[in-house]
This record gives C-alpha cells, sequence and structure tokens, in this order.
C-alpha cells in the first residue's frame, strides 16, 4: 500500500531584512513527510529550523515556493480560514510551552478545542482524558508558573493533541528541560506517536542529534537547503 502524502515543500524560499541587509534563509527548499512518518530536522543555531516549522505550520509565509499540507496550498488560504486549517490540521509544541499563565492548566488545554468549535462540556472531557494520559491529571487545576518544567510541557504536549491533529510540530520540544525529564518527554512522544502509527506525522527539530533515533527519517538544514542524513 502506498503511502499517502501529508506534507510537501516546493522550491520554498523565505528571507528576511535586517536593516538594508537582505538575508535569505531558506534557499529552495523541498521535502515531502507521508501521513505516518516522524521526521526529525536538524541544524546549526539560526539555520532556519523554526522558520521553517512556522512556514509549515501556516504562522509565516513564505516568500515563494508551495507549501501543501494534507493537500492544500497555505498560500491560497485568507487568514482566518488559514487559523481554522491550523486548529484542526497542526498540533504546536514549543519549547517555551507557550501555556496562559492566568489559566489553568485545565483551561489551557482546553482552549484549543474550544478555538476549534468545541463547546465547553465536550472541550472539558477530552482535556481531562489527555491530562490523564499525560500523567497530569492531578494537577489540572494548578496554574503553569506551579508546574515543573517537565510538568508544562507535558499540558503543551496534550494541549496540541486536543483536536487530534494529523500533524504535530514540536520545536526543541526538549531544550529547556533536563536530561532525565528531557528522556520521558520523549518516551511520552513515542507512545503517542505509536498509538496512531499509521495516521499522524511528526516533524521535530532539535540541537540534539540523540534525539533522532525515535524518527523514521533525519534532515539536516544547512545553507537553506533539506538534505537527507
Amino acid at each position: 500500500m502506498s503511502e499517502k502524502t501529508l506534507v510537501r515543500l516546493q522550491n520554498v524560499r523565505h528571507g528576511y531584512a535586517i536593516g538594508k541587509t537582505r538575508v535569505e534563509v531558506l534557499r529552495g527548499v523541498n521535502f515531502e513527510l507521508a501521513e505516518n512518518k516522524w521526521c526529525c530536522i536538524v541544524g546549526a543555531s539560526g539555520s532556519g529550523k523554526t522558520t521553517l516549522l512556522n512556514l509549515i505550520g501556516g504562522l509565516e509565509r513564505c516568500d515563494s515556493g508551495v507549501i501543501e499540507v494534507g493537500g492544500r496550498n497555505l498560500s491560497d488560504m485568507g487568514r482566518g480560514e488559514s487559523a481554522r486549517f491550523r486548529a484542526r490540521t497542526v498540533g504546536f509544541i514549543f519549547q517555551s510551552y507557550c501555556l496562559l499563565p492566568e489559566l489553568s492548566v485545565r483551561e489551557n488545554v482546553m482552549m484549543a478545542a474550544r478555538l476549534n468549535g468545541a463547546g465547553a462540556r465536550e472541550a472539558g472531557e477530552k482535556a481531562d482524558e489527555l491530562l490523564e494520559k499525560v500523567g497530569l491529571s492531578h494537577r489540572r487545576m494548578h496554574r503553569p508558573a506551579e508546574l515543573s518544567g517537565g510538568e508544562q510541557q507535558r499540558a503543551a504536549v496534550a494541549r496540541a493533541l486536543i483536536n487530534d491533529p494529523p500533524l504535530l510540530l514540536a520545536d526543541e520540544p526538549t531544550g529547556n528541560l533536563d536530561e532525565e525529564t528531557g528522556a520521558a518527554i520523549m518516551e511520552l512522544f513515542q507512545s503517542l506517536y505509536e498509538e496512531r502509527r499509521n495516521s499522524r506525522a511528526i516533524i521535530m527539530i532539535t540541537h540534539n542529534p540523540a534525539l533522532c533515533k525515535f524518527a523514521d527519517v533525519t534532515m539536516e538544514l544547512t545553507g537553506g537547503k533539506l538534505r537527507k542524513r
């Protein structure tokens, strides 16, 4: 059975103006990922890894080229359509967790579902189920500041999963964690991935090549292009 492509990039270019200087970050990136694969992307600091992830997730628009997720060209979408598509299709996991400090852990997880149209009861039930799965049910009414780094990242994983997206984008998910806690987070990632082995893809960027042992394929971003390692 042939694998279905979930993410496709064709000749993607992107850069930024710094003063009067134009810095080209991505210089013709070509990439495909099947709907059931885990890809790890490594590269030096400043190589454009986070920029690439933001483009795939629709948080930024590329200067030129084609980015398709689930067969949809992201450049063809307006801002509102892009936000709705992103809520249904992509789960983001950030290095800095990005939890809202004024909300409880449960409310943080629920919010992603509410923004996707779920009612309060449905969102609450989903949040409770996921917090149980990631080992945080006993902390669900706490604020993020009351949690350890590892607990905050587990909450962020639950939030990313609440709409059951086919694509998870993880930006240095263990970057702010000690080695032991980071290993526990990666074990959680692996179990969640295996749970939906045939219908979920992960793109994870990391500065730690050792984490690539979990992935099906490892790519390196260098010189503005992706190369298989």
